[in-house]
């Protein structure tokens, strides 16, 4: 497996800061289904054609000859999220890296799970891709980096992690947790229907 370097994985950096649904807009979110192990291609890509874009990566160390290696890996393998109007999905189409392309119909929900994991990425905790979720308890984090963020609780041995998810895609991210930072809540889980798109 090649070792890289860390890429660009959010353009523009601001992508998250405000919300993006106003009144006149034709943006909305893409999700783009890569061949396979193209997604950080496919990243310098759009980032090359300025396409607004999330590659959610998270890192992974291993020994090998004596020295610790780090690389960068997708979080939801095979899934870049892309931000812009229908010019930015043809674009994103055009690199033939592209193997199928999801329209969102709920681009706020989405808009809402992605920036959570974006908080996830930037608390610099340690982070394992989740996928194929079961229903778990749902918690509010209300101390520490991460305050305020919803998600599911679930056990890994002895550890208590919690989970963000990305229903859409029935993955997640998790991180460990202590118990004294959460608080219960009632699940808030809501279908989501998603499209093929040409």
């Amino acid at each position: 497996m090649p070792v890289l370097p860390q890429e660009t994985a959010l353009f523009p950096d601001t992508l998250f800061e405000t919300s993006p649904f106003e009144e006149y807009s034709d943006d909305r979110w893409w999700v783009l289904q890569t061949r396979p192990r193209m997604e950080k291609k496919l990243a310098r890509s759009l980032l090359g054609r300025g396409v607004s874009f999330f590659l959610p990566l998270y890192s992974r160390q291993w020994r090998t000859q004596g020295r610790w290696v780090t690389s960068y890996l997708p979080l939801f393998a095979g899934y870049v999220f892309a931000y812009g109007s229908s010019e930015s999905r043809l674009q994103a189409l055009k690199t033939n890296l592209v193997g199928t392309c999801l329209a969102v119909v709920d681009q706020e929900r989405l808009w809402t799970e992605l920036r959570r994991v974006h908080r996830l990425i930037n608390s610099g905790s340690p982070l394992t891709p989740e996928e194929h979720l079961q229903v778990g308890d749902w918690v509010e984090i209300v101390e520490g980096p991460l305050a305020g963020l919803q998600g599911r609780i679930f056990r890994r041995g002895r550890k208590l992690c919690f989970c963000v998810e990305v229903q859409m895609l029935q993955s997640g991210v998790s991180v460990e947790v202590e118990r004294s930072m959460l608080r219960p809540l009632s699940n808030p889980r809501r279908d989501m229907a998603v499209a093929a798109c040409g």
